[in-house]
């Protein structure tokens, strides 16, 4: 084996052992001797391929963030397949599966939030409407949807509520490990939020009350 070929092997040892750990562990109970011992490596090693820890651990989101760009992610492959909101049952599905592939890297997330207040992952959410217009214009998606949505809803704000909604229920399924948290099974709940999100919740022929106006005082 060349060297450049053990390079990148000790490499990919180290980031999935910090993987592992940073997922199970969080960041701060995580040490670097930890990450050597679990890669099978030396410390040394490990500051060989990385500066310090935070370096491993924006290695590892970076790792995830590139994986949701690219086409072959379940949740874009479903969403360029079909014509949404008519696949919003297959988004669903796509994004269980997208969760369940990356489950520790969408922990990571989390642990970013709790322990560095989110300073690492700010930059991608805030990017996010950006990257779904992109995605909508290339794949010729926008002005179709804007013809099947509601006068002067946005087609971004359609898909990234959609988005949100499912990723919200899958991390709290697969990461979480609570099962049928809206009491009953997981295929009915993407289905009725499905039908949610096309036809809102109220009967054919019901319109929403406008909430009140507060009176200004004089």
């Amino acid at each position: 084996m060349h060297q450049e070929q053990r390079s990148e092997r000790s490499r990919t040892q180290i980031l999935d052992a910090a993987l592992k750990l940073f997922s199970h562990h969080g960041y701060g109970a995580t040490s670097v001797q930890d990450i050597a011992d679990a890669a099978s490596l030396s410390k040394g090693n490990v500051y060989h391929h990385f500066e310090d820890k935070e370096s491993i651990f924006r290695e590892l989101l970076d790792q995830y963030f590139e994986a949701m760009s690219r086409p072959d992610f379940p949740f874009n492959r479903a969403l360029a397949a079909g014509e949404f909101p008519d696949n919003l049952e297959e988004l669903g599905r796509a994004t269980r599966q997208a969760v369940q592939q990356y489950r520790q890297h969408v922990a990571l997330i989390y642990v970013d939030v709790v322990e560095f207040d989110g300073s690492h992952i700010r930059k991608f959410y805030e990017d996010m409407a950006r990257r779904f217009d992109t995605f909508l214009k290339s794949h010729g998606m926008e002005a179709k949807l804007r013809s099947k949505l509601a006068e002067g809803l946005s087609p971004i704000s359609a898909v990234m509520l959609a988005t949100r909604i499912f990723y919200n229920y899958f991390s709290i399924e697969v990461l979480f490990g609570v099962k049928d948290h809206f009491g009953k099974g997981t295929d009915e709940v993407v289905g009725e939020i499905a039908r949610i999100l096309r036809h809102g919740m109220l009967r054919n022929g019901q319109n929403a009350v406008e909430p009140r106006q507060k009176k200004q005082p004089r």
